[in-house]
């Protein structure tokens, strides 16, 4: 009996000394689990103390480009859905090969064909967007229902032309590149890649103060000009920038993004610059090119020369019919008639328009030159040339093309590549001479050291 209550005490004290046991390993993984816990309060309460004392504020929320993407919000165009489209079809057409199956007559009237149903379904377009802005039309939808259907089956025939009509293209392109010595082993090197797709608007801020390209964003395609005109009007109010959303003719991504045209002079010039920004990223001119604005005018520039020159090799060699006619030769000057208003010189009042803008900033008289451009721009409107708004943003874009005369002004740019250029032996020579020039200076050393040809 003695023995059986000495168990029972000692297995009393057994299970409560187990509970005790348990109940203290419950506490301390508690309290060391709360240590932790602490611990992390503490991390983030010294690194958030650190911003807050480093940081007087927000940056992001104050800065410029910032303010623009909200400006934006879902506008951006997506470059990866793009791209993964384009490669896909890009190595359908590799795979089918079709093109080289083809005589070069039959090449010459698949491209041809491709380029007059483009045109059509444009025209088309252009009709049904008419009814859609038209007031008078209670209903654009069936109104344009007979139009719709004809585009319908035209997009059809242009979807299942354009893979080899691009494949035709892109060798007739290459064959004038290899010709002109820009191979490996006979293949033009970078290859010329394209596709022709509705393009990306582009957003082009510049100060307000100088002309300079500060920003350059693709947007989505299609935006109407209200929308153009919202986004530009909100950037001005938002950050006080001059703003211009324009479209373009072609994007040097790759494969090269040119827009959708029926003029094949324009198409193959356009192809052979894209192919242009694609050489010269090998080099440092092009890969310089975002590092300042003079550097981007130097590549457009040297692109739209050599885009001129090999597209038309292109169009003599394949499309003969389509080699535009030669100017005439200028003919004595009549005897002024005071009684006539003298023709209109588009890019000597641009000229005109781009030196005074300059002369009115440089003194900084920024709103005197706002108001000066929006004269000039009725004053062009009124002459035949619809441009939708002169700013500083517009010269920042369109005088990154200096090859031109008229909107860069007196920009030495322009003429010290084309110097560059007629000096050079060919046009292989002119892109090696400017591939490795990346500053004014050098540019300016460069064409001043040899004389022109």
């Amino acid at each position: 009996m003695t023995l059986c209550v000495e168990h029972l005490i000692h297995r009393f004290y057994h299970i409560r000394l187990k509970g005790w046991r348990r109940h203290i390993c419950l506490v301390t993984a508690e309290i060391m689990f709360l240590n932790r816990f602490f611990n992390f309060l503490k991390i983030v309460f010294i690194s958030t103390s650190l911003v807050l004392l480093t940081a007087p504020e927000w940056p992001i929320f104050h800065d410029e480009r910032y303010l623009i993407d909200t400006i934006l919000g879902q506008r951006y165009f997506d470059f990866v859905i793009w791209e993964t489209n384009a490669l896909a079809a890009k190595g359908e057409a590799t795979l089918a090969g079709g093109q080289a199956y083809l005589s070069d007559e039959s090449r010459k009237d698949t491209v041809l064909e491709y380029l007059r149903l483009v045109g059509e379904a444009k025209r088309l377009e252009a009709q049904v967007n008419l009814i859609y802005s038209d007031p008078e039309v209670n209903d654009p939808d069936q109104t344009s229902s007979d139009l719709q259907d004809e585009i319908r089956i035209l997009r059809t025939e242009i979807e299942e032309l354009q893979p080899i009509a691009e494949s035709i293209l892109q060798e007739q392109v290459s064959t004038i590149i290899v010709e002109e010595e820009f191979d490996i082993f006979d293949r033009a090197w970078p290859p010329v890649q394209m596709h022709m797709t509705p393009l990306p608007n582009i957003l082009i801020v510049s100060p307000r103060q100088e002309i300079k390209q500060i920003h350059n964003i693709p947007l989505e395609h299609g935006l109407t000009s209200p929308v153009r005109e919202e986004i530009e009007s909100t950037v001005l109010d938002t950050v006080d920038r001059s703003a211009l959303v324009v479209g373009i003719g072609g994007l040097g991504f790759y494969p090269a993004m040119i827009v959708e045209t029926s003029d094949i002079n324009f198409l193959v010039n356009t192809i052979a610059h894209e192919w242009a920004h694609h050489w010269l990223t090998l080099h440092p001119l092009g890969l310089s090119y975002a590092a300042d604005p003079v550097l981007r005018t130097m590549n457009e520039t040297v692109a739209s020369i050599f885009g001129d020159e090999v597209g038309a090799r292109v169009i003599e060699r394949y499309y003969p019919e389509f080699i535009p006619e030669p100017e005439e030769p200028a003919a004595p000057p009549p005897e002024p008639d005071s009684t006539l208003p003298p023709k209109f010189d588009f890019r000597a009042e641009m000229a005109e328009t781009r030196n005074r803008v300059d002369d009115l900033l440089a003194q900084g008289e920024v709103e005197q030159a706002e108001h000066y451009m929006e004269e000039r721009r009725q004053f062009f409107w009124d002459n035949g040339y619809r441009i939708r708004k002169l700013n500083q943003a517009y010269f920042a874009f369109y005088g990154a093309y200096a090859d031109i005369p008229g909107e860069q002004g007196d920009d030495p740019i322009g003429p010290a590549i084309l110097a560059i250029r007629n000096s050079s032996q060919d046009i292989r020579d002119f892109m090696d001479r400017m591939a490795s020039l990346t500053s004014l200076e050098a540019l300016l050393d460069e064409a001043a050291s040899r004389p022109e040809l």
